[in-house]
């Protein structure tokens, strides 16, 4: 299972911080985002040896951070921006395959999202 925290109502150019815990044993965990009428998308990811990746949308306004509790997953956004309102999941992999870490289809679990809204 996994619960995600941390999501509500920021104005534009501020700061949220979402958080994510799993129970297991967990490789790569993963930030996605679905906006009204568009279709679920990566918003970045990280193994359990520091590997991250990152939507081009989000490169230097987003970090990814494991806890020190290897289950827990941070996201950071910062300079947030209208666009970026989107019901944002949590992702697990027990196993991961680093070339397919963006592909949806590599995550075992899923938490129930949470919602960002960035108003302008």
């Amino acid at each position: 299972q996994l619960q995600a925290f941390g999501g509500g109502l920021v104005q534009a150019g501020g700061s949220l911080r979402l958080s994510c815990a799993a129970s297991g044993s967990i490789n790569a965990m993963g930030w996605y985002r679905q906006a009204p009428g568009k279709e679920r998308e990566l918003v970045a990811a990280i193994t359990s040896g520091g590997n991250t990746n990152y939507a081009d949308s989000v490169k230097g306004r987003f970090t990814i951070s494991r806890g020190n509790a290897k289950n827990t997953v941070y996201l950071q956004m910062n300079s947030l921006k209208p666009e970026d309102t989107a019901v944002y999941y949590c992702a697990a992999a027990p196993r991961i395959i680093l070339s397919m870490i963006r592909l949806s289809s590599s995550y075992d679990f899923w938490g129930q999202g949470t919602q960002v809204t960035v108003s302008s």
